[in-house]
């Protein structure tokens, strides 16, 4: 699966950005889909996954702020980011993983065969 990640921008602190991953070779219904991200000089971390049966998970952090979403007919998964804060600046990747992934797996980057390039994502105080 070949991913293109695509929305990043330079918001202030409060407001919203939608981030979209398009997939081709691949259909999204059939993989498990997330979203990381890797701050400067950070590792990259887990920020929400959208599983191959529709289930979603999301780290603590973003909770209640972000929304992972699924489009089957755009072949697209979609971050949708509110109330954003100067932590949340980061570098956005979109990755794609097997249908079988179990949860405590999709949290971690190395589960993950295909990679988006990344879209920054700037958060001003």
């Amino acid at each position: 699966v070949q991913l293109q990640a695509s929305g990043g921008g330079l918001v202030r602190t409060g407001g919203s950005l939608r981030l979209s991953c398009a997939a081709s070779g691949g259909t999204v219904s059939a993989s498990t889909m997330a979203w990381f991200r890797q701050g400067q000089g950070k590792e990259r971390q887990f920020v929400a996954v959208y599983r191959a049966y529709g289930g979603q998970s999301y780290a603590d952090s973003v909770k209640g702020r972000f929304t992972i979403s699924r489009d089957n007919a755009a072949n697209t998964v979609n971050l949708q980011m509110n109330s954003l804060k100067p932590e949340d600046t980061a570098v956005y990747y979109c990755a794609a993983g097997k249908r079988s992934m179990i949860l405590s797996a999709a949290w971690t980057p190395g589960s993950y065969d295909s990679w988006g390039q990344g879209t920054q994502v700037t958060v001003s105080s």
